[in-house]
């Protein structure tokens, strides 16, 4: 039936195919338009019905003295048996001839089914159009609370909207109605389908309220999806509890540019950064624990109780074997070790002083900044002084940001150096014996959430490592999924924390090098608050009213504020990337005010620039901003990093000092030189620079607006993420551990027992 393409109107003679099979073969041949005629091979007419036929279906061989010159030329002939041309008849027929020939059809016809059943899975896994529903908005004047936004919209179930992206069953893993992770695996079976336009959201130095770049984020895909109909995704950061119950509040966005529900995008989401405390302490915990064993046992103690006799035999793990190797004792047999090698096996004589390695916990919590441990008998007499910090700030948040996969997460784990040795080498979890379990805690965080905007369009929560020790960036698995599901024209808006000399500077020398993606656009978040006070305007300080610089019209500070914004626009320059500014407008803002700032940022080199309403309507406030954005992708990139990673550590840090901030030179500490010395005899110099300072300021001094000049940067102190794969200096002093201030968030957060609702969020 495949060799045979159009039969409609043509004659077909069935020869020599009679009951079940002949009937079989009927039936085919009328569904296809053809008129059939059938005969045995001794019918008196066969000769002419063979001259009338276009086509002869031989259904069983043909006798000697039936010729082949009996068909007229240009007949189709289809055997459906064994050697039909031959003169010669051989006779061989199964004791059940038809039964088998019917068998035979049946198996064609299920493999002819098997190959259909097979185009249409492999179309199932190729990339499709979406065929998304967005949702409606009917924003309200004057805006309502974030959480009363949220909760007066019905999100679509999460299943829904996967299927409306092109995600297939197997793909996603369901938590409640509104959250689920996705499997890597998307990425192995779209790999060959085109990347859509990556497109970066940072700020200008931000006041302590900061500026929206959550919300822009958010307004710009709402804008993209739902008004323009252009597929677009969102990547953000996942908040940690801290300042959702200090005094910043929840990170979902806010007014109609927002994640929803927002309760659960601020709450536990998927329990990710409470599986990174429970693997980052059990590493600590593993650290101290060793250090006590090792006080308080003999080499031939602690290998007995290393390698013990399990049912009579004695054997290495596989990561035991793997730290044989690393000492160079290629050995597999515990009994063959000599007294030398068994010391060297079991001792990691690790420097208590030199621990990095601290507790975490997603709480503000100051009094965790110092603390004592060991204290208890029975860790008999070792104390030391330690610290927690939190969770946000573990190095494994930094991998779970930074990592391409399983595999690439298990290695860079093992890479964390936690402390040094007495001997100056650097001690990794690996050596502690601890990697795999970590990756066993971490195996479902490595999966991003899939949530939903306001307006029904995609987002992705993965990973929210600190934007000051860390790089600031929701996570590489994240960006690259979304790419893949947005198709070749559609874009993947993700935001990096803090101000553009801050987030975007790590996000392009840093996870730009280790995800290999190139970004197509910055957009550039200002304000006309930030500005004014950038202008020398008063102070801002949360919780405290806006003086009334900030509330009424000054085009004056606007204009002298302009300077940071025209750095900041500068700085994105550097990496060839174009800019467009997104002016978040607020009520408070007078027309000539935003007229100003988007011509002044047009005249400092921006590709564009735009004022946006998406706070109070939604994605349509943003549409203007989604088809600049949509322009400037189409220019040609011409991106690069603003450093080479086989420079000197210190010079890499001076170029940042000095290309980005605007520094005049830098200075390090005698501590800070010492630990730059001890990490390029480590091996480590060639990783990219992670730099740690307050975001308040170009400079290293917060109270220092607009483009400060003529500085010296002080490094006070110089540490590594090796896992993560960077070096972070530090900037004066940092802290990773954040405060209660005196009336947190938490005196207007509340449960409604009735409804089981959440109060007070924002």
């Amino acid at each position: 039936m495949e060799v045979l393409e159009n039969l409609d109107g043509k004659k077909v003679l069935l020869v020599g195919a009679s009951g079940a099979l002949g009937a079989s073969l009927q039936c085919l041949l009328h569904r296809r338009g053809a008129m059939t005629m059938s005969c045995h091979w001794k019918s008196p007419r066969l000769q002419k019905k063979l001259q009338q036929a276009d086509v002869v279906v031989a259904g069983s061989p043909k006798p000697e003295d039936v010729s082949v010159n009996w068909i007229k030329p240009g007949t189709v002939v289809v055997n459906c048996c064994r050697d039909f041309h031959s003169e010669k008849y051989h006779g061989q027929q199964s004791s059940h001839p038809v039964e088998h020939d019917v068998c035979s059809l049946a198996i064609a016809m299920r493999m002819q089914n098997m190959v259909k059943s097979l185009e249409r899975w492999i179309q199932s896994q190729q990339y499709r159009k979406w065929d998304i529903r967005c949702l409606k908005l009917q924003p309200r004047s004057p805006v309502p609370s974030d959480i009363e936004i949220s909760r007066a919209q019905s999100p679509k179930a999460v299943d829904v909207l996967a299927k409306e992206i092109g995600l297939l069953t197997d793909e996603i893993e369901i938590y409640g109605q509104t959250k689920a992770k996705v499997r890597l695996s998307l990425l192995e079976r779209l790999k060959d389908q085109p990347d859509g336009k990556y497109v970066l959201v940072a700020g200008i130095t931000p006041t302590p309220l900061g500026e929206g770049k959550s919300t822009v984020t958010i307004g710009l895909v709402q804008a993209l999806t739902a008004h323009l109909n252009i597929n677009s995704f969102a990547c953000l950061r996942q908040p940690s509890q801290g300042p959702t119950f200090g005094v910043k509040g929840g990170a979902a966005g806010g007014g109609y540019a927002q994640v929803i529900p927002m309760e659960e995008f601020n709450l536990h989401l998927t329990g990710d950064i409470h599986a990174i405390t429970a693997a980052n302490n059990l590493l600590a915990a593993a650290i101290d624990a060793r250090i006590l064993h090792e006080n308080t046992q003999s080499d031939k103690a602690l290998y007995n109780r290393l390698v013990p006799v399990v049912n009579g035999v004695r054997g290495f793990s596989t990561i035991q074997l793997a730290r044989l190797r690393r000492l160079g004792i290629n050995k597999t047999d515990p009994s063959t070790l000599t007294e030398e090698e068994i010391s060297k096996f079991v001792r990691l004589d690790i420097d208590p002083s030199t621990i990095t390695w601290q507790r975490v916990v997603d709480t503000n919590d100051r009094f965790l900044r110092k603390i004592t441990i060991g204290q208890a008998n029975t860790e008999k007499g070792f104390v030391r002084q330690a610290q927690f910090d939190i969770a946000v700030a573990s190095e494994i948040m930094a991998i779970l940001a930074l990592t391409s996969g399983l595999a690439d997460m298990k290695e860079r784990l093992g890479k964390m150096v936690v402390a040094n040795d007495k001997k100056g080498q650097p001690v990794t979890a690996e050596d502690l014996g601890v990697t795999g379990a970590l990756a066993v805690l971490m195996k479902d965080a490595i999966k991003p959430t899939l949530m939903q905007t306001l307006e029904g369009t995609p987002v992705f929560v993965h990973a929210g490592p600190f934007a000051n020790i860390a790089h600031g960036n929701s996570s590489v698995l994240a960006d690259k999924i979304a790419l893949k599901l947005v198709g070749e024209k559609g874009f993947v808006v993700t935001e990096a924390g803090f101000g553009a000399d801050i987030g975007m500077e790590k996000f392009f020398n840093i996870k730009c090098r280790s995800s290999g993606l190139v970004p197509s656009v910055v957009v550039l978040v200002a304000t006309v608050r930030a500005l004014k006070m950038h202008g020398g305007g008063p102070n801002v300080t949360a919780g405290a009213p806006l003086k009334k610089e900030y509330t009424e019209e000054n085009l004056q500070l606007v204009a002298d504020g302009c300077c940071n914004l025209q750095k900041q626009i500068q700085i994105a320059q550097l990496f060839g990337v174009p800019v467009v500014v997104a002016l978040n407008v607020f009520k408070t803002d007078s027309p000539a005010e935003v007229d100003l700032v988007c011509e002044i940022a047009k005249r400092s080199g921006a590709f564009d620039a735009v004022p946006c309403n998406h706070w109070s309507a939604g994605g349509r406030g943003a549409v203007k901003l989604a088809q600049a954005v949509e322009k400037a992708a189409s220019q040609k990139s011409s991106f690069k990093y603003l450093y080479n990673l086989e420079l000197p550590i210190v010079e890499k840090i001076r170029i940042i000092a000095q290309k980005v901030y605007g520094a005049q030179d830098i200075e390090l500490s005698p501590a800070a030189q010492s630990q730059v010395d001890r990490y390029s005899r480590q091996g480590f110099g060639n990783l990219p620079i992670c730099m740690a300072k307050t975001h308040l300021s170009l400079s290293h001094q917060p109270e220092r607006k607009g483009v400060p000049t003529g500085f010296i940067l002080p490094i006070s102190d110089v540490r590594a993420s090796i896992g993560a794969g960077f070096i972070y200096p530090l900037v004066g002093t940092m802290s990773t551990m954040p405060g209660l201030p005196t009336r947190p968030c938490f005196y207007d957060i509340d449960l409604d027992p009735a409804t089981e609702q959440v109060k007070g969020l924002f």
